[in-house]
């Protein structure tokens, strides 16, 4: 294992700035209200009847904030509230089921938040068995059907039940051990409970154990969070994702709790992302993309080595090829030359619902050139490289000549060392790899129209 720091700080200073996730592209700031209900019925005419569906349900409830959370989500405890969603949520699986053609099997299904285990057991259920009915569960051990949770919220009993429901992964959000930490970011768990979660998902029968964490929050230091790498690791979890903290207050209302002198710098930073690299390279994880390692013989790590490996709006996929589906407020769903994403309110949501339509809010169709750059820039983040004979072949253009615009931005990455270029192929290198998304930024045509503050920072 080569244990030298990958960037320095001259790196971190010239491509350390705001960057998009590219979870999509193009990523959602495109996203336009002149897309709705009938452009997505439209779409779902001409998809690709071949692909299989993947299936994402966002659960918004949580019972407490927690600071540093960019997601969309609700905090209550009104069960009324809740069940009245699940309802509406039921209503939106039969409208979406009654315009699928053909019975393709669900091969991916994800649930996520919030908090999707401040659902009880009956609404799970629920939900579970409409999906089932609407678009088919496969019995098929390479089927993906995960959920987040917060450790605090499941026992050993609500782990068994969930996977008699059919969930086969889980992903538990832990973010980091330190006490200090977790006090800084309204976020306090033991490493117990962290410990009990895990075990009784195994016991229960989960093919497969994640863990989140997030490096950059306040009062991290480069030895707190070796800290939390080092016992994460010793818990052997089948997959562990460390994610950046991106500090966008005037986006995400609780991050305003936060304090900007407790906020790592950017060397700090670098140094929080080089411990992560290094501890679970040493513990025999390989590093998927930018943020997730997996051990060699989980799906992820496979789907790598077969080049299946996808970015979607969860972060890395090992279902390819599939049509998404995106079920709740928020969610955005990908249909085959479309994005749609719903209502970001419950009222919104409802409202469509309960008028009988998709409660889609904006969307995008892409052109020919969207397509080009979203695989272009899918294979830089997914396979870190880019074939450029494969593209041509498949676009029926000359795709190096396409983007010889770019050839100047290329080699000044090239000179750097984060790429190695020659004339049919582009390739990440190691010390590339963790501002993997600023070498896909080049290709990005709406880069320089994303706003400063809308992005997260690249390290």
């Amino acid at each position: 294992m080569n244990d030298e720091p990958i960037l320095d700080a001259d790196l971190i200073r010239r491509y350390g700035g705001s960057v998009p996730r590219y979870t999509s592209y193009p990523t959602a700031l495109q996203f336009t209200p002149h897309f709705g209900h009938d452009a997505l019925l439209t779409a779902l005419a001409r998809c690709n009847e071949v692909a299989a569906p993947s299936l994402y349900l966002h659960v918004p409830f949580c019972a407490n904030p927690c600071f540093y959370c960019a997601c969309t989500r609700i905090i209550t405890r009104q069960a009324a509230v809740i069940e009245c969603y699940v309802d509406h949520l039921l209503a939106e699986i039969a409208l979406w089921a009654s315009h699928w053609r053909g019975a393709r099997g669900v091969r991916q299904l994800h649930f996520g938040g919030g908090t999707p285990t401040t659902l009880d057991d009956t609404q799970f259920g629920a939900l579970m068995t409409a999906l089932d009915q609407g678009f088919g569960f496969i019995d098929d051990p390479a089927r993906e059907y995960s959920l987040e949770i917060d450790p605090r919220t499941v026992d050993a009993a609500r782990l068994k039940t969930l996977a008699a429901l059919g969930f086969n992964r889980v992903s538990f959000g832990v973010q980091d051990l330190d006490p200090a930490v977790q006090q800084a970011v309204n976020r306090e768990q033991s490493k117990d409970l962290v410990v009990a979660a895990i075990d009784g998902a195994r016991a229960a029968g989960f093919r497969s154990v994640a863990v989140d964490l997030i490096y950059g929050l306040p009062r991290q230091t480069p030895e707190s969070f070796a800290e939390t790498l080092r016992q994460v690791a010793a818990l052997r979890p089948d997959r562990v994702a460390v994610y950046a903290y991106a500090h966008m207050p005037q986006q995400f209302a609780a991050q305003r709790q936060i304090r900007l002198d407790e906020l790592p710098d950017g060397a700090t930073r670098l140094q929080l992302l080089e411990r992560a690299r290094a501890t679970y390279a040493a513990a025999g994880y390989r590093m998927i993309g930018m943020d997730h390692f997996a051990l060699p013989e989980d799906d992820l790590a496979r789907a790598l080595d077969a080049g299946t490996l996808q970015r979607n709006f969860q972060g890395y996929s090992t279902q390819a090829g599939t049509d998404l589906i995106g079920i709740g407020v928020s969610a955005i769903s990908r249909i085959a030359d479309c994005y749609a994403q719903n209502s970001k309110t419950l009222a919104l949501h409802a409202a469509a619902l309960d008028a009988g339509r998709l409660p889609v809010e904006r969307g995008l169709h892409l052109d020919a050139d969207d397509l080009l750059r979203r695989e272009l820039i899918e294979s830089v983040m997914c396979r870190g490289e880019i074939d450029y004979d494969a593209l041509s072949e498949r676009y029926g253009i000359d795709v190096a000549d396409y983007f010889g615009h770019c050839a100047t931005a290329l080699q000044a990455l090239a000179d750097d060392g984060l790429v190695e270029l020659s004339a049919d192929r582009l390739r990440v290198t190691r010390r590339g790899r963790p501002l993997v998304r600023n070498v896909a930024r080049i290709f990005d045509r709406y880069a320089d129209q994303a706003l400063t503050g809308r992005h997260s920072s690249a390290i």
